[in-house]
């Protein structure tokens, strides 16, 4: 089929329900095996799936909300709520009771679907007690729900072909927010089908056998375009991972054609390689010609990335460096930017000409230029979002009067399109001494030292930043010494190169790791900079006056 400007997501799923029923379109993994979902099957599911909720007599149009982490039976309940004329609203699977309450009560949500969780006792005090909840099969369904497979029993599959309208919504994605309440951004059918459009070239849409791999949230706007989005428009097969323990096993069955893994995520796979051989030894070993293709190899094989032919790093910058110590071992990281108010869609570093230091080259059809008043990245293009659902001052303040959606974040552009990130309007800050610091310029300095997992450099207020660390399991298994000493020459290294306001004066170890569960992450793996702060403020003056440069909290 091919690939239009004019076809929305539910065009190409009817195109491949038709013409490839018998092909499998959803794997979805139980320990060593899978239960396979042809497009035929997940077809069916979605049509009698969409007569149900036709059956509950909705206005037009409603807002149907989405809470469970990747599994088969998400992809299939957001065909369900296309086909049946709604508008879907997937929620994170890790929002506390508080939050989902938030959301479903500003979403006006009347129906949602629920389903593979890790604390749905947690999470169930918060849905409104108007809220219809369809439980998803085989995750611990809860019994005071409709129940999916009973729904399948008693409805009919719908027959005719919803068509969509381009100018319609598609969906209201919740914004995971490092700060603030998460704000509803409005994407129409348009938006999508003119993003994949003007992508389809350098995000290889148009080959055969695509496969994907799902495991980062399919409520994000990455994970929808790289997965869903792009497996509807291909035809292809999504993979998804059953746990966070089988994950390695998972992924390497997929093999997928297309995967895409934040900063974290690479930082992650490195350290499992430096695990099993030592830097020094993969030196030696990629130097010796023969040798060399053997261990490139054996280490994408056992990473699961041997088909890829896009590999992706996004949601949150990725130190040049680590991208290079891959493109060593011929894993070609690509980094893409951009942000859920442009469909995560503003730019992507080509493999046939790189520029380091950059976040790649702008896609065909998207305008960009730099705020002349304080270097803000700004974007224009048609699959800018509508706004933010009820919230038209928000709105009035993230896209101006001529288009231009303002991204907080600031930059540089080139004269051949490619886009240089420096920071965040927001999170720039002044020292005492009056000088602006941007943190996220000097956090990329730690990226190479990898004793450390996590870094967050701080400082209103102080004479110069301090930089907290968490370290990373090869730092937790040395002595303090030696990671004190590594610290030390690090920080000797980056300072230098550092104007004199931005130089670190001190580096303070924290003992707690900072995750998704103790609030200091988002679901992507950014960092709540504001989170963080407010926690260990009052420490920052005192841990400034220590002596010592290297601090063990």
């Amino acid at each position: 089929m091919e690939i239009s400007p004019n076809q929305s997501l539910v065009d190409y799923f009817y195109h491949w329900e038709a013409t490839t029923p018998d092909k499998v379109y959803l794997r979805q993994p139980f320990g060593d095996t899978f239960r396979d979902f042809t497009w035929k099957e997940a077809g069916r599911q979605a049509r009698s799936m969409a007569t149900y909720l036709k059956s509950l007599n909705l206005p037009e149009k409603s807002n149907i909300a989405l809470i469970s982490k990747n599994c088969a039976e998400w992809i299939i309940a957001d065909i369900a709520i296309m086909i049946s004329g709604h508008i879907s609203v997937p929620l994170y699977a890790t929002l506390t009771d508080t939050q989902i309450n938030q959301v479903l009560t500003h979403s006006g949500s009347k129906v949602a679907f629920i389903g593979k969780l890790d604390d749905w006792a947690g999470m169930k005090a918060g849905i409104p007690s108007d809220v219809k909840c369809i439980s998803f099969p085989t995750y611990n369904p809860d019994p005071e729900h409709e129940q999916w497979e009973s729904i399948l029993a008693k409805y009919e599959p719908m027959k005719e072909n919803f068509k969509a309208n381009l100018n319609d919504l598609f969906t209201i994605i919740y914004t995971s927010g490092t700060t603030g309440n998460p704000k509803g951004v409005m994407m129409q059918y348009k938006a999508m089908a003119t993003g994949i459009y003007s992508t389809r070239d350098v995000a290889k849409l148009k080959m055969p056998n695509t496969r994907f791999f799902s495991y980062l949230p399919l409520c994000h706007i990455a994970e929808r375009n790289i997965v869903e989005a792009a497996s509807l428009t291909t035809g292809g097969t999504v993979y998804f991972a059953e746990s966070l323990d089988s994950f390695a096993k998972n992924l390497a069955v997929a093999s997928p054609t297309h995967f895409l893994a934040v900063p974290r995520i690479w930082t992650k796979f490195q350290l499992g390689i430096l695990g099993k051989m030592s830097q020094k030894k993969l030196d030696l070993f990629l130097k010796l010609p023969i040798l060399s293709g053997i261990v490139k190899n054996k280490i994408k094989k056992g990473l699961g990335l041997s088909d890829a032919k896009l590999i992706l790093t996004g949601a949150a910058p990725m130190p040049a460096n680590l991208i290079k110590w891959f493109r060593r071992l011929d894993i070609n990281i690509q980094e893409a930017y951009g942000m859920t108010e442009n469909l995560g869609a503003v730019c992507m570093m080509p493999l046939e000409k790189i520029k380091d230091g950059t976040v790649g080259k702008l896609y065909p059809d998207m305008e960009v230029k730099i705020a002349e008043s304080n270097g803000e990245i700004l974007t224009r293009s048609e699959w800018n979002m509508v706004g933010y659902y009820k919230e038209p001052q928000m709105t009035a303040e993230t896209i101006d009067a001529d288009g231009w959606i303002h991204t907080g974040d600031v930059g540089e552009l080139d004269s051949e399109g490619y886009l240089k990130i420096t920071g965040r309007v927001k999170e720039m800050y002044k020292t005492s001494k009056g000088e602006y610091v941007a943190p996220a310029q000097i956090e990329f300095g730690f990226a190479d030292n990898n004793l450390i997992e996590q870094v967050c450099v701080v400082g209103q207020s102080l004479p110069q930043p301090i930089a907290l660390v968490v370290l990373s399991d090869l730092g937790k298994s040395l002595d303090k010494e030696a990671v004190t000493q590594s610290l030390s020459s690090t920080l000797s290294e980056l300072n230098p190169k550092l104007k004199s306001y931005e130089r670190v004066q001190r580096v303070v170890i924290l003992r707690e790791p900072w995750t998704v569960d103790n609030n200091k992450l988002t679901p992507t793996m950014k960092i709540k900079r504001n989170v963080v702060e407010k926690e260990f403020a009052d420490n920052f003056e005192p841990w400034y006056e220590k002596p010592e440069t290297i601090i063990w909290d």
